[in-house]
């Protein structure tokens, strides 16, 4: 299939015409105002080498305070926020509040994304499922990474359970910042400039992959690549692993500049 279609326009001309977009299918909490920036920007990015176009589509979960209850809260919510998703007929459901997930338990995320999975195909319209806690998971062993050091912006406790979360995964933490952070909409406010300090801060003697933001509220993308040049290691975010699995969901191979080497279509 070519990527143009020729249509005669208003002047009897040959005009170009765009194949429909890919829709992409969003679950996010309904104070997250970083994800609908970041995932689309590095999408734009994509674009611009492979020719494929992308639009998307978002269904909120209430979520205000990152905390234990409302996050379990939010949990219960993405079965119907993925059948009314998929009322759009979208590619693939990002289901994007990793300790949304990670809050009800070690490998909580292969629930979460059969749930997602099986409310999609209920309602007529089957959808590919990913989930960025399971999408953080699984690019760390695209990375092999048996070590990791990671920032968060939780507080202390829901830090140690992604801690734990990732540990059950048989990957290690060798150091975590919390930056203790209750209220999401404060979150999404967080400098991004000051992150190249903070992963420089961090015990990651041995580490093999550095998680800039283990949560795709925390803003992390235009750190990512200059923080990779400085530590000489691979840099990923909630974000950009959610990226990463979401095109190799659809068959598109990353090739998305300035944003580190995972999605530079080199892993």
């Amino acid at each position: 299939m070519t990527n143009i279609l020729d249509q005669k326009d208003a002047a009897g001309l040959c005009a170009p015409l765009l194949v429909p977009a890919t829709r992409v299918g969003l679950i996010v909490p309904s104070s997250n105002t970083t994800m609908e920036t970041e995932l689309p920007a590095m999408f734009s990015s994509q674009s611009e080498a492979n020719g494929n176009r992308y639009t998307f589509h978002s269904a909120r979960a209430h979520m205000k305070n990152v905390t234990h209850d409302e996050l379990l809260a939010m949990a219960d919510s993405a079965g119907q926020c993925a059948k009314d998703l998929s009322d759009a007929d979208v590619s693939v459901i990002a289901y994007a509040c990793l300790v949304a997930v990670m809050a009800q338990g070690p490998g909580a995320h292969r629930k979460a994304e059969d749930i997602i999975r099986r409310a999609t195909e209920e309602n007529g319209y089957p959808a590919e499922v990913v989930s960025s806690a399971g999408a953080l998971i699984t690019t760390l062993n695209r990375f092999s990474a048996q070590k990791v050091a990671i920032v968060t912006p939780y507080m202390r406790p829901l830090t140690k359970m992604v801690v734990d979360y990732i540990e059950a995964e048989g990957i290690k933490v060798l150091d975590s910042v919390a930056l203790e952070v209750p209220d999401n909409l404060a979150v999404g406010r967080l400098d991004q400039s000051n992150l190249p300090g903070l992963a420089r801060n961090l015990a990651r003697e041995g580490a093999d992959v550095v998680v800039l933001s283990a949560c795709v509220q925390m803003p992390s993308l235009a750190a990512i690549q200059a923080v990779e040049d400085e530590l000489g290691l691979p840099v990923i975010s909630a974000a950009s692993s959610t990226t990463y699995e979401t095109l190799r969901k659809l068959g598109h191979k990353p090739a998305i500049k300035n944003a580190g080497m995972l999605l530079s279509g080199s892993v």
